[in-house]
């Protein structure tokens, strides 16, 4: 495709709402997987660590 200027090339031919959007929806996704993923872990962990005690397990 060829655009004439920067708006053309933003409006994406009446589909930019939805094409820009979508990279952004993407960008988002990506950027929240690894803070949930750590939150996931830490989470994890801390229900281990209390299940370890709760049998009386030596630390």
């Amino acid at each position: 495709m060829n655009w004439n200027s920067a708006a053309d090339f933003f409006a994406m031919g009446g589909y930019g709402l939805y094409v820009w959007g979508s990279y952004a929806m993407a960008l988002v996704l990506m950027a929240a997987e690894p803070l949930l993923a750590r939150r996931r872990l830490r989470d994890a962990l801390r229900h281990a660590a209390a299940q370890m005690r709760r049998a009386g397990a030596p630390r």
